[in-house]
């Protein structure tokens, strides 16, 4: 895409109507404006010193953002046939996904190096949490999607100040031209795949510190969705921090899912590739389940391929009617509300174990979102 920052996308300041795509993204968080109001008065006043600013930022991040439930899935242990399945459910984070995660480390690391303006590109869930990420730290937030892209959460972004711009084509071209702008105009870059990818892996790193803290060893395998394949990669570089230090006795075998035949991580994986190899972009179709999770390019893709390969894992498709088969198992069985496309790493689980049992032992199941 040929980007002229001199000729900026459209500003939407509330949700629009006729978009091709209805996001099924529906996360819901748990934050309310007025709590969060008494949050910010230090993070983003500033009229305080950087350090003060920093340092109330990092107790509203510590005590609000990560320390998610870790729960025994009885139910679906017997349904299913499994010794022990555990669920971690970022669901409990403020904006209801791991996403706070990224975001809120993100913006403490510019209000930090001082920086006034974060950018990212988003299809959803990502923008809410950066959005109430900035809005917290005091900074100004642009954010591009997609302009055939109409997710639920547009308002609730634009509701904690962010700026909207609708970017033509596709969540790579938003990516791209969120990328170009951080660098011609100094802003922050949030995305996938640029300078503060480790930042973002260490954050998801936390994932595995906090099931370390549960389970006092790590569980045999570690399911999770995969889009840019950051989360996966995060987590799998958590658990190799932890085994280094002599904490675990292992390593867990890392599995992934994705949307079926619309993930380049996947593709990758089932051809025996080294790297990952971008899809044709024309031939990638989001529906209201899988947009979540597809893409032609996956920024940290070989991460993530890294990360399945090196723990003798493995990756696999989800189609939209089985990870809303599977969404509904966990309401019904356990009475958790996930987001369907959360549960492709499950899928892929129960897949190859239906294919080739493995011995039982722990499994844990990486899932987000509340309807």
């Amino acid at each position: 895409m040929n980007i002229d920052l001199l000729k900026p996308p459209e500003v939407i300041t509330e949700t629009e109507n006729g978009a091709s795509i209805n996001i099924l993204d529906g996360a819901v968080g748990v934050t309310e404006i007025e709590r969060l109001k008494k949050w910010g008065s230090i993070s983003s006043n500033k009229n305080f010193s950087v350090e003060e600013r920093v340092e109330a930022y990092e107790d509203i991040f510590d005590s609000e953002v990560g320390d998610t439930s870790l729960v025994r899935a009885r139910n679906l242990e017997r349904e299913l046939g499994i010794r022990q399945l555990f669920l971690k459910f970022e669901g409990g984070n403020p904006t209801g996904t791991q996403k706070d995660r990224i975001a809120f480390a993100q913006c403490m690391d510019a209000l930090r190096r001082g920086f006034d303006t974060i950018t990212v590109a988003t299809c959803g869930n990502y923008g809410a949490a950066i959005a109430l990420a900035a809005w917290v730290a005091g900074l100004r937030c642009v954010i591009n999607i997609p302009e055939h892209y109409h997710t639920l959460r547009i308002k609730e972004m634009a509701q904690l100040g962010a700026e909207i711009l609708r970017i033509p084509g596709n969540y790579e071209n938003a990516v791209e031209y969120s990328q170009k702008m951080a660098e011609q105009k100094e802003m922050y870059d949030g995305n996938p795949g640029g300078n503060n990818t480790m930042l973002q892996l260490k954050a998801y790193g936390e994932i595995a510190y906090e099931i370390y803290d549960e389970l006092r060893d790590a569980p045999k395998i570690v399911a999770a969705p995969m889009s840019n394949g950051t989360l996966i990669a995060g987590i799998y570089k958590g658990f190799l921090s932890l085994y280094r230090r002599g904490k675990t006795s292992r390593i867990p075998i890392m599995v992934g899912g994705s949307a079926y035949n619309k993930n380049p991580i996947i593709q990758a994986y089932i051809q025996n590739k080294n790297n990952c190899v971008d899809l044709i972009p024309d031939k990638i179709k989001e529906t209201k389940i899988n947009e979540p999770l597809i893409n032609w390019h996956a920024f940290d893709g070989d991460y993530a391929l890294d990360a399945i390969k090196s723990t003798n894992g493995w990756a696999g498709n989800a189609s939209d009617k089985k990870m809303l088969e599977y969404a509904k198992m966990i309401r019904d069985k356990e009475g958790i509300n996930v987001l369907p496309a959360s549960t492709a790493g499950f899928v892929s689980l129960l897949e190859q174990l239906n294919k080739a049992p493995l011995t039982n032992d722990r499994f844990v199941v990486i899932l987000t979102g509340r309807k």
